[in-house]
């Protein structure tokens, strides 16, 4: 029995050392650069978020967050970019509504989005509007449906791009409202805004940040917003949850997300570092003349959100029939 005991205790000893420093690696992550994964271009709404959190989590984590634009295949290159990556903990994804909607788009996709990612946590989120140009008849959300109705494929409305948030906004709102526009989609942002300026477009529903410059040259009026809330930047103006349309909130936004079988412990450190990040000054001062709200939510409500958003979207694109291009 003594034995034994001399056995297990000398064991214990041997081991200690080793589970000490598997515990001390976990603690001591991150200890070398992090790489965040960008779907989007360089210079866009994404990109800029992810410039700057990541440059507040650089700070928190004291590790560089170097960001890697990886563009095309409607994001579906950046997710491949990450999945081939080690799943170590130091490779995430910066992705959006291509997350929910691709499996609904794309045929034959190379990962299946619903097991091939861990929710980290929801970034930012876009409040979107719905303007018209400046000589639209239209004074109000009401009086644009009501006109919308008593003249059915009459009126365009444009997005940028297809299938994008903007789109499946355009689409809950001809479903709930019972009105049928003409949609026109564009590549970004500038080029509907210019449009909706030069009064080619009646109507567009785009970013608080992209509708600015024909909103300044008194090109275009917003009617509505399509969060759920009044949006910080244009506090005066009706969503359309209150205009008629309770829980309407479709917003534009963005997300970061690990590959499945990362670290449990450095996607929380993860998450930690980013609610840390988004409480500096700096980052909030920079990112609020974009129009981005940040939101750092946890991993399980970033989760229990897409869930719920991933429906609703299946649900439109199936019901509306839409389309990549």
């Amino acid at each position: 029995m003594a034995e034994t005991t001399r056995r297990r205790l000398l064991a214990a000893s041997l081991a200690a050392p080793f589970i000490a420093r598997g515990a001390s690696a976990q603690q001591e992550w991150p200890t070398r650069s992090i790489r965040w994964v960008v779907a989007f271009a360089a210079g866009g709404a994404a990109d800029t978020v992810a410039r700057n959190l990541g440059g507040g989590v650089s700070d928190v984590v004291n590790q560089q967050v170097v960001i890697d634009n990886r563009t095309g295949g409607n994001s579906v290159v950046a997710g491949a970019a990450v999945l081939q990556a080690p799943h170590d903990g130091y490779t995430f994804l910066i992705d959006a509504a291509n997350q929910l909607t691709n499996p609904f788009l794309i045929k034959d996709l190379p990962f299946d989005y619903l097991t091939s990612w861990m929710p980290v946590s929801q970034l930012s989120s876009f409040p979107q509007v719905v303007a018209v140009r400046h000589d639209f008849p239209a004074k109000t959300i009401q009086e644009f449906i009501a006109l919308a109705k008593e003249n059915p494929g009459k009126f365009s409305y444009g997005t940028p791009p297809a299938a994008g948030m903007a789109h499946m906004a355009g689409e809950e709102l001809q479903r709930r409202a019972g009105i049928k526009l003409i949609h026109a989609p564009y590549r970004g942002g500038f080029e509907a805004a210019r449009d909706i300026g030069s009064g080619s477009l009646d109507a567009l529903i785009i970013t608080t940040s992209s509708i600015r410059p024909p909103l300044q040259s008194g090109k275009a009026r917003i009617l509505a917003v399509t969060s759920l809330k009044r949006s910080a930047t244009f506090p005066d103006v009706p969503t359309l949850a209150e205009s008629g349309y309770p829980g309407f909130d479709m917003n534009d936004w963005n997300g970061l997300f690990a590959a499945a079988g990362t670290p449990p412990s450095s996607v929380a450190r993860m998450y930690e570092a980013v609610v840390k990040a988004a409480k500096i000054p700096a980052v909030r001062e920079r990112l609020d003349p974009t129009g981005a709200e940040i939101v750092a939510s946890n991993p399980k409500d970033f989760s229990a959100w897409l869930a719920a958003q991933r429906t609703l979207l299946g649900n439109l694109i199936t019901e509306a029939n839409i389309k990549l291009g």
